[in-house]
């Protein structure tokens, strides 16, 4: 980890944009940053979870058993392992097990529907899977298209074994040695993650990522965010999404101590804060929108925090401001994406005046960027012109599965096209605006939902927001906004915010309509669910019957 902890914070080239300076990434693979830590820290504690405690001696045994269980069941070098659970210690286990043996891993989400299950386990050809026992069902539900799956390990509460393929984790790694299994030889382009991505349009895709892409990512966040083994990680943000797996790795390659929660409540979660003194915190929007909403706020002991970061989705600078005012916590934003390992991004911690927080920050080590013309791609636009954000760098995917297609259109020329507008500063930080798809198209003009979404942040009855196209016969499409409205706002009108909105916009830009509702609909990573608003709203003009 020396090379990754001691790097440079960068500097400008003479086209005024800045350069990150280049890792010396040690060549191995992804197993390996386990062992490496064994080797240096073998009794800190490495993962907390509720009363279960384990150093990185005692993960590492547990991650060799399973590992040999593993070999032992037949799974082979380059076939393809799901796992289907929250956020636990037999996710760690089984993640470390399954590429140390040269398998491939393929998470799923464990909020699936059975349809949902059928899709990732038939379409990555998964072998086995691991699955929390309550999720058992949905697996046995989808078998008939799985052809390719033989093995079911359970694991957490209830796991059970019998004569019909399922065997139970515990048992596993209870009657298979500790010792290290005979280690194959895994090349550092071999696939080692197929994380599926959900994308905007069709069925998810999954993201072939190689034991260099989420390496060389662990360094790069460990080296970025300057990780040490003192530190501390409140890991709520599920394994199963890219960002999760970020933080599992990278937490293991510090050598620090990883507290798990398998999702995020907040009374829960800051009392583990309180009693480990957590250091390091990784939020999505929606947490901290909640968290600044919450009467309790102002009452809790984050002193031991250095910083908060958020990302999967653009974070209004108003929200930042909120949490930094009522804890004192500096919140900063990074950036990335599944095809992308996922860090590409993020604000500098060494120096709170060099953070940015309207943006996402700086590229991180070996990673370059451009802004290019939305419509083509092809020309490179310069300070403050918006358009596409275009990456390089070692974290990069190989392509999607089985979508040549789609490898084509999104990878061009060692580039990875993001989908995602915005512009870049002087400095080079990038400001996210939205979506490629998203973007409202008015008379010809594009608008950016996250802008307008930002600026009602900045309204004090609103607690939360998201902005849609709405279909126009003269304009195309219009920006409508749905609004969530704090507790204690009962005297604001939808029109009040409209003309509010609209004195701070372009004429362009303004607000048409206001809806408020309850709640604005979200994935598990804390991205917008648009698609659910346009659903609704379509609705209205097309209503059954």
């Amino acid at each position: 980890m020396q090379e990754a902890t001691t790097a440079a914070p960068g500097r400008l080239n003479s086209q005024m944009e800045f350069v990150r300076p280049s890792i010396n990434y040690p060549v191995h693979p992804y197993g390996e940053l386990l062992t490496r830590t064994v080797e240096k820290f073998p009794e800190n504690t490495a993962l907390v979870f509720k009363d279960i405690s384990l150093t990185y001696r005692e993960l590492e045994a547990l991650t060799n058993s399973f590992a040999n269980a593993l070999i032992q069941l037949g799974v082979k070098q380059g076939d393809r392992v799901c796992l289907f659970m929250t956020n636990r210690p037999e996710f760690v286990i089984s993640w470390f097990a399954i590429a140390r043996i040269g398998a491939t891993i393929s998470p799923m989400n464990p909020s699936y529907k059975e349809r949902e299950v059928a899709y990732q386990l038939g379409n990555s050809e998964a072998v086995g899977v691991v699955v929390q026992h309550d999720l058992l069902p949905l697996v046995q539900a989808a078998m008939p298209d799985a052809p390719h799956l033989k093995l079911i390990i359970t694991a957490g509460p209830g796991q059970v074994a019998n004569s019909e393929g399922t065997h139970s984790f515990a048992e596993l790694v209870k009657n298979h040695p500790p010792t290290a299994p005979a280690r194959p030889n895994v090349g550092w382009d071999d696939l080692l993650a197929l994380p599926y991505s959900s994308g905007t349009t069709g069925l998810p895709k999954g993201v072939m990522l190689s034991h260099q892409n989420l390496v060389c990512n662990a360094y790069q966040m460990v080296a970025c965010s300057r990780m040490t083994f003192n530190d501390r990680f409140m890991l709520f943000l599920p394994f199963y999404h890219i960002y999760g797996t970020m933080l599992m790795g990278s937490a293991i390659l510090s050598g620090g101590m990883a507290v798990l929660m398998e999702r995020f409540e907040p009374v829960e979660c800051m009392r583990l804060i309180k009693m480990h003194r957590i250091s390091l915190f990784y939020a999505v929007p929606p947490v901290l929108v909640m968290l600044t909403n919450w009467p309790l706020l102002k009452e809790q002991d984050l002193s031991s925090i250095r910083h908060v970061m958020s990302g999967a989705a653009p974070l209004a600078p108003e929200v930042a401001r909120r949490f930094q005012q009522m804890t004192g916590v500096t919140v900063l934003q990074g950036y990335g994406l599944t095809e992308a390992a996922p860090l590409t991004h993020i604000n500098p911690v060494y120096d709170e005046k060099l953070i940015k927080p309207e943006t996402v920050g700086l590229p991180v080590h070996d990673t370059e960027q451009k802004i290019v013309d939305i419509e083509t791609g092809e020309k490179e636009l310069g300070v403050g012109e918006v358009g596409e954000l275009i990456v390089r760098g070692p974290q990069v995917m190989q392509g999607y599965l089985k979508a040549p297609d789609a490898t084509a259109a999104t990878l061009r020329g060692g580039w990875l096209f993001t989908g995602d507008i915005g512009s870049m500063d002087e400095e080079g930080y990038v400001i996210i605006t939205d979506r490629k798809k998203e973007m409202i198209k008015y008379k010809g003009f594009g608008i950016a939902p996250a802008e307008i979404e930002a600026l009602l942040f900045e309204h004090p009855a609103v607690a939360d927001a998201a902005v849609i196209p709405k279909l126009d016969p003269e304009a195309g499409e219009i920006p409508k906004a749905f609004v969530v409205l704090k507790a204690d706002a009962d005297d604001i009108t939808p029109e009040e915010l409209v003309k509010w909105a609209n004195g701070k916009l372009a004429g362009y830009k303004n607000l048409r309509e206001v809806e408020f509702i309850d709640a604005i609909p979200k994935n598990a990573s804390g991205k917008l669910l648009r698609r659910v608003l346009k659903d609704r709203e379509r609705a209205k003009l097309n209503p059954p019957g």
